[in-house]
């Protein structure tokens, strides 16, 4: 029963949320560690590996090492500082960031310039697909990848390396219904000791070789595509695991703010990054041409010496179940804003921290993970493809940024993603397909909720009778009881249709009739001064619209009890809610294609109720039902 709204255009600056994270920038900063960089940080584990060892092997010789090196550098400056630290996080949606908080800034922002809207829409909607696909293909490779790391200390571990990463993801995505709050607390810490550890392995091995701080010139970068062509561009493939992870700093902001995670990125986490993957290489090449070809085969764990590979091992898979943790929370954050915003049926929603707001598990999302997890970076450059897209609407439309600056950057942006995105569709035929099928089949779940509610709000409102006429024609006729009955209504003109059906069957109205319809604005949360427009219809008629921001919890009875100028105060007791259920039935009419319809109308019917979507008590709820044909 919920509504996007777009409000006028409105003044506010980045980063103002009326929500903000409270706390030092220092204890921010740790925090951020801790959830922020789980999936970026993790990625030393098999990035370089990957680009020697994986499907399109390089020899481990200097030109190709200090060209990886160089390209896994820029990398990160391109994508990671310039893109999302230095710009994108810039264009957040009153302090929260990601795809769909993004696109929700455009569309409000946008005021009359909305020519583009339908195409910046699927982007963005394409874009929350792929983070599916991410957050699908992040569990299962870094928890797989730190595990692996038991055959570096003892070659028999081989056989249980499968069994032990299953048994640990199962556990993890176990535990998604009790919460994650104890635990979180000890994501910080773990991450700083995770991240101070990988960067003195590889100070240790950089000090023998020191020469390869070399590989952060660009032009060995230049070199190894010069001389490699087609072979450096497979290479970029696995180059690009090095930067998965990137989007999380944006979609993030909103827990941490934009300062901390600055801060994390630019004194600590870059660095630790860098000189663990300068580590690495300056250990192969220190090696002789055989010994090389076994170490990087899994090099991150031969840093260690031989006494703490095992602990090392021990705080990388600790590592990867935060990372995956992270994902998985992402995953919930981003249904959570999926459904307010209207493009996913409303799903069981669980809060697990009666003191923190984004402490939420939705079971479907969580087992449908853990069942895809099992069974397995198109998602991942795919998305990040999407972002530099709805970047330049923001640099055009809404920042106005001059065309000589705007264009040179962006395509600086472009042929960087670009390049990523060509070289893993090299993946496709080796199973690079499944999380690109996964995106597709949400991307499809996606876009047919969001347009055939279109055509079920059109069809109902076709039929709808004015709501002037019929107060005036019922106060007069109607019998009226004592007590309250609110109406629910997905718009804010016409007579519910449960009005209707009420009236026709029970053949009387309550002494209050109050026509509610909650609306989920394009912004992150609504203040309480803007949250209730009331309107009185006369005899004992009110229409009133509740706001709710995409992130904020749709609680009807706590917002009922703010509200005045509407005759006494509401009771829960002396009050009915009346809700309207759809039964679909597909047809031939112009809209969508009958499989669509069909999938729109299962949809539906497996959607949570209303009365618990808004926190109803179900002692005064009174359902009744229609068919609508689309």
């Amino acid at each position: 029963m919920t509504d996007t709204a777009v409000p006028a255009p409105d003044a506010e600056q980045p980063g103002d949320a009326p929500h903000a994270p409270r706390g030092g920038l220092a204890k921010l900063a740790v925090a951020a560690i801790g959830v922020v960089f789980g999936d970026i940080g993790t990625s030393p584990i098999y990035a370089f590996r990957e680009t020697f060892a994986g499907h399109h092997q390089l020899p481990p010789n200097a030109p190709h090492v200090f060209g990886v090196l160089s390209l896994i550098f820029w990398s990160m400056m391109l994508v990671v500082t310039i893109k999302y630290v230095s710009i994108i996080m810039r264009a957040d949606n009153k302090g929260e960031g990601g795809s769909l908080a993004l696109l929700a800034l455009i569309n409000r922002k946008a005021g009359d310039r909305k020519r583009w809207a339908r195409g910046i829409i699927l982007l963005g909607v394409f874009a929350t697909a792929l983070f599916y696909g991410d957050s699908m293909i992040t569990p299962a490779v870094s928890v797989l990848s730190a595990v692996e790391g038991l055959t570096v200390v003892e070659a028999g571990f081989q056989p249980f390396v499968i069994p032990i990463s299953i048994g640990i993801l199962v556990g993890l995505f176990t535990i998604q219904a009790h919460g994650t709050a104890r635990v979180g607390a000890l994501f910080g810490p773990v991450m700083l000791l995770y991240f101070t550890v990988i960067a003195v392995l590889g100070v240790m091995h950089i000090v023998d070789h020191p020469a390869i701080l070399g590989a952060l010139n660009p032009l060995y970068a230049a070199s190894f595509f010069y001389q490699n062509g087609y072979s450096a561009f497979l290479a970029m493939g696995s180059v690009v695991l090095a930067v998965t992870g990137a989007e999380a700093l944006y979609a993030d902001m909103g827990h941490f703010g934009r300062k901390p995670i600055r801060v994390s990125w630019m004194a600590f986490v870059l660095p630790a990054l860098m000189l663990n993957y300068l580590g690495q290489g300056a250990m192969i090449l220190s090696l002789d041409w055989g010994a090389a070809n076994d170490v990087v085969k899994n090099p991150f764990f031969f840093l260690a010496p031989d006494a703490f590979r095992l602990p090392l091992v021990i705080l990388a898979t600790m590592a990867a179940v935060i990372a995956s943790q992270a994902v998985i929370s992402g995953a919930f954050s981003v249904t959570q804003q999926a459904i307010q915003l209207g493009f996913m049926p409303r799903l069981r929603i669980a809060h697990t921290s009666a003191s923190t707001v984004g402490q939420i598990y939705i079971p479907m999302i969580n087992w449908a993970l853990l069942a895809m997890v099992i069974a397995y970076g198109i998602a991942v450059t795919g998305a990040m493809l999407i972002d530099t897209c709805l970047l330049a609407v923001v640099l055009f439309s809404l920042w106005k940024w001059k065309p000589w600056l705007a264009v040179p950057l962006l395509a600086i942006f472009f042929l960087v993603d670009g390049a990523y995105f060509a070289a893993n569709l090299t993946k496709v035929p080796d199973g690079g397909w499944f999380p690109l099928l996964i995106g597709l089949i949400a991307f499809t779940f996606l876009t047919t909720w969001a347009r055939g509610r279109q055509l079920m709000l059109a069809r109902m409102r076709e039929a709808s009778i004015p709501v002037e006429i019929f107060v005036k024609s019922a106060a007069n006729s109607a019998t009226r009881v004592p007590g309250t009955a609110v109406f629910m209504t997905t718009t804010p003109d016409g007579v519910p249709h449960a009005l209707l059906h009420n009236l026709k069957h029970n053949k009387v109205l309550h002494e209050r009739v109050l026509l509610l319809t909650v609306k989920i604005e394009d912004m992150p949360y609504v203040e309480d001064g803007r949250r209730f427009a009331l309107t009185d219809l006369g005899s004992g008629f009110y229409r009133l619209i509740l706001r709710f921001g995409f992130m904020q919890e749709s609680d009807v009875p706590d917002a009922l009890a703010k509200v005045e100028q509407c005759g006494p105060a509401f009771k829960m007791m002396d009050t009915s809610f009346f809700l309207a259920r759809q039964t679909l039935l597909a047809s031939s009419r112009p809209g969508m294609a009958i499989w669509r319809e069909r999938l729109f109308a299962w949809m539906l019917r497996n959607a949570e109720s209303a009365m618990e979507f808004f926190k109803l008590p179900p002692n005064r709820v009174v359902e009744l039902g229609s068919q609508v044909e689309i």
